[in-house]
C-alpha cells in the first residue's frame, strides 16, 4: 500500500466506518508492505479486523483473538466494571462462556489477588483464552458451562459472570456479516427467545456462589426483564445496570445470605 491515504480510501470504499482507526491498526500490525497488502485484502473481503491482526483492544489490554473466536465487544467492559465493583480483592471469580477470555483477563489484571477461572465449550476459544488468562495467573477449563469447573469451587465463588449468547435464533441471520460469517454460531445463538443460556446459567449459579455472591449476565435492554426473571426463579434478588455510552446492559443477581467485604467501586 503506497500511502496511508490510499489505505484509508480502500477501507472506506469497502464500507469500514472507522477507516482511519483501522488503517492505523493495520499499519501498526504489519511487518512488511506485502503483509499489509494481504491484511488489507482480507479486511476488504469482510474478515473482522481483530481476526486479521490477531488481537482486540479491551479495557486497555491487547487480547489475542484467533480466527473463528468471538471478538470481545467494547460494551462488555460494563460487565468487567460491575465485577470489579462487587468482587473482593482476594475473591473467587468465574467467567462462563468466556470466549477469548477478555473478561476474565481484565479482572485478573485489575484484581491480582483474586482467584480467576474461565470456561467455554468451544476448543478454539479455550486455546485462545489460555493464551490470554494463564500468563495472568488464571485458570481456563473446557466444557459446557460449569461442567469442567473444579468441584472445590462449589459454594465459594464471589462473582460469576457470563457474556452468554443472547441473540434469538431467528435474528442471527440479520447480524452484521462480520459476526454472522466469522464468529462461531455457538457464541451468537441464544435459542428461540435468546435466553436459553441465561436460564441455564441462573439455574446452575446457586451451587457455585457463596451466600451473598453475585451473578452478572450481559444482556440487551429488551431481554433484561427475561434475564432477571430467570434469576428470580432461582431465589435471587436482582438489579439492572445500563451504560448509555457503551450501549450495554447487565443484570445483577445476588444470592441470599451475608456477603463478604466488597471492593469499593470508583
Amino acid at each position: 500500500m503506497g500511502s496511508s491515504e490510499a489505505l484509508v480510501g480502500a477501507l472506506r470504499a469497502a464500507g469500514c466506518v472507522f477507516a482511519e482507526e483501522e488503517a492505523e491498526v493495520l499499519a501498526g500490525s504489519a511487518t512488511s508492505a506485502e503483509e499489509l497488502e494481504a491484511m488489507l485484502a482480507r479486511r476488504v473481503a469482510g474478515v473482522p479486523l481483530e481476526h486479521v491482526v490477531g488481537w482486540a483492544e479491551f479495557r486497555g489490554l491487547r487480547i489475542a483473538v484467533d480466527e473463528g473466536v468471538f471478538v470481545p465487544r467494547r460494551r462488555t467492559e460494563l460487565l468487567v466494571a460491575q465485577g470489579l465493583a462487587l468482587a473482593p480483592p482476594d475473591g473467587v471469580i468465574v467467567d462462563l462462556c468466556c470466549g477469548s477470555g477478555a473478561v476474565a483477563t481484565a479482572l485478573a489484571v485489575e484484581l491480582p489477588g483474586a482467584e480467576v477461572h474461565a470456561a467455554d465449550v468451544d476448543p478454539a476459544a479455550v486455546r485462545c483464552a489460555r493464551r490470554n488468562l494463564e500468563p495472568r495467573g488464571g485458570h481456563v477449563h473446557e466444557g459446557d458451562l460449569d461442567a469442567a469447573l473444579p468441584a472445590d469451587l462449589r459454594g465459594r465463588v464471589d462473582v460469576l459472570l457470563a457474556n452468554a449468547p443472547y441473540v434469538p435464533t431467528t435474528e442471527v441471520a440479520f447480524m452484521p456479516p462480520e459476526a454472522r460469517d466469522h464468529e462461531p454460531r455457538v457464541a451468537l445463538d441464544g435459542g428461540a427467545d435468546g435466553l436459553d443460556l441465561h436460564r441455564r446459567i441462573a439455574a446452575l449459579a446457586p451451587r457455585w456462589l457463596r451466600p451473598g455472591g453475585h451473578l452478572l449476565i450481559e444482556t440487551s435492554r429488551r431481554q433484561a426483564p427475561g434475564t432477571a426473571a430467570a434469576m428470580v426463579v432461582q431465589g435471587m434478588g436482582t438489579a439492572l445496570t445500563h451504560s448509555a455510552e457503551l450501549d450495554a446492559t447487565v443484570v445483577v443477581g445476588v444470592t441470599a445470605g451475608a456477603s463478604r467485604r466488597r471492593r469499593s467501586s470508583t
